[in-house]
């Protein structure tokens, strides 16, 4: 099963021609800057834009075309906002149980109790949401969404309006997310940061059109696409937790190209990670070198080297497979030959 979406609009100063497919087996992110039609396009897919022309199908199911338009209630979607746009006079318990009320008879594949577990719901089923924290009312939200047991579950920048505290908390909780209850999401953001660490296909946006879609991490490591030339430029590394070592409070991370300490993180062996390595944290050496304060040091080779200012240059790598990036200086480059 696909989403495909195939759709145009046309308002005063702004136009939209939206054509791609997601695949039903990964995490996929509509990425682009503030403006660029994402919102837009997920509320065309929720069926909340209705001056929106065009296709969008899910698997076999045409939710809308030139003869049909399939309303935002047949959909079978699970949608978070930005805000968790919980209903105020209920508690979280109710507020769960209203959208378990909404769940067609037989189709409902999630559990209550297995939302309130994997977002630790808990302690706050008794609560208003007046009294959570954003953080903890985003988690209810996300859980209110996945007990309507959708087809698609999309998220609208959840994670905009938190503190870093909150987003730290949620962001592993939205990376096994699809895994968990094997459900395709879709996922707006404009940080490349969360989108890295959530999805694994990318439709990037601009002004109101596809630039390009396929793998999230190819995308962001390809020198012909505007991502890998950001301030923030950086790759991403798939892996999974093989050690422990709470004496140097250090986790150590294994993926193809070798392995990668960070800092200890609270999950089991062998769960999997995605990590995000900025292109500006990456150093080059053409000899190994053990007597540095350097953790991860891996055997890469280059694949291209292109010229972005006078003064530095991205240098494409390949560990075994996995795409990284390093940015540096001209006189660097010069100095290693590359």
């Amino acid at each position: 099963m696909s989403l495909d979406v195939d759709i145009r609009a046309n308002w005063p100063g702004f136009a939209l021609k939206a054509r791609f497919s997601a695949p039903a087996d990964r995490a996929s992110a509509l990425f682009g800057a503030s403006g660029a039609g994402k919102s837009t396009i997920l509320r065309a897919i929720a069926g909340l834009e209705t001056a929106i022309t065009g296709r969008i199908a899910v698997g076999d199911e045409i939710w809308q075309d030139e003869r049909r338009f399939l309303p935002a209630h047949k959909r079978e979607i699970g949608y978070v906002f930005q805000g968790s746009a919980l209903l105020p006079h209920l508690s979280v318990r109710e507020n769960l149980e209203y959208a378990l009320r909404r769940v067609r008879s037989g189709s409902g594949r999630i559990r209550f109790d297995d939302a309130v577990d994997f977002l630790a719901l808990g302690p706050l089923l008794a609560r208003r949401p007046g009294t959570l924290s954003g953080g903890q009312e985003q988690r209810a939200a996300i859980a209110r969404a996945l007990l309507t047991s959708p087809r698609l579950l999309l998220l609208d920048e959840p994670l905009s309006a938190l503190d870093g505290t909150s987003k730290a908390q949620i962001l592993p909780l939205l990376q096994r997310l699809r895994r968990e209850f094997a459900i395709p999401l879709v996922y707006v953001s404009h940080s490349i940061d969360e989108v890295a660490r959530i999805t694994s296909h990318m439709i990037l946006i601009e002004n109101g059109a596809v630039l390009t879609s396929g793998p999230t991490a190819k995308i962001l490591t390809a020198l012909d696409q505007p991502l890998s030339h950001a301030d923030d430029a950086g790759a991403v590394v798939e892996g999974r937790i093989a050690a422990h070592d709470e004496n140097w409070n250090l986790s150590r991370v294994h993926f193809p190209g070798g392995e990668i300490f960070v800092p200890l993180v609270e999950l089991p062996l062998n769960e999997t990670v995605r990590l995000r390595i900025q292109a500006r944290d990456v150093s080059l050496s053409l000899n190994r070198h053990d007597d540095t304060s350097i953790l991860n040091i891996l055997p890469v080779t280059v694949t291209e080297v292109q010229k972005i200012s006078p003064a530095q240059f991205l240098v494409a790598l390949d560990a075994k497979g996995t795409a990284l990036l390093a940015r540096i200086t001209h006189k660097s480059r010069d100095h290693l030959g590359l």
